[in-house]
């Protein structure tokens, strides 16, 4: 799909994905994204199911993202969905949210997302307050020196 006016192609991809342009977005001007390691990153990235990027028409040039994680039935998570500034105000984020979710095999999840900023974009495509059915708990990440503990059966 090439949007706006044929400047940008939308594709998902997962080979086409500029890995380093994505590190380099996401560990220094995501607010959400600072404190994963770059293999973190490449684990979200091979286990995702399924990424949209933005490319530009002629370079290339990978100018926004958006990536999923899902049961791949019923249920979605919305994540790292940006498009670099010099790419800003064209609509690229919309038509990353709306191939996301609404143009692919996801069109009929319950979707979900976090995120502090940028609340306009998602409500135009429903997204609101959880209702009385949604909990969550919070992620809590360990010490970086804790090893794995052991599971024993009880």
């Amino acid at each position: 799909m090439h949007y706006p006016a044929g400047r940008f192609e939308l594709d998902d991809d997962p080979g086409r994905v500029d890995r380093d342009a994505l590190w380099a977005f996401l560990s220094r001007e995501a607010y959400w994204g600072r404190w994963r390691s770059r293999a973190d990153l490449e684990r979200q990235l091979d286990l995702a199911w399924r990424v949209v990027g933005a490319y530009e028409t002629g370079s290339g040039r990978m100018a926004g993202f958006a990536r999923a994680v899902s049961d791949g039935v019923a249920y979605a998570y919305l994540a790292d969905v940006f498009v670099v500034a010099d790419a800003r105000g064209l609509g690229l984020g919309t038509a990353l949210v709306a191939t996301m979710i609404d143009r692919g095999p996801g069109a009929g999840f319950r979707w979900c997302l976090h995120t502090a900023d940028a609340h306009g974009l998602y409500q135009k495509f429903g997204f609101a307050r959880p209702d009385g059915t949604y909990l969550e708990r919070p992620g809590r990440r360990p010490p970086a020196d804790a090893g794995q503990a052991a599971i024993s059966p009880s």
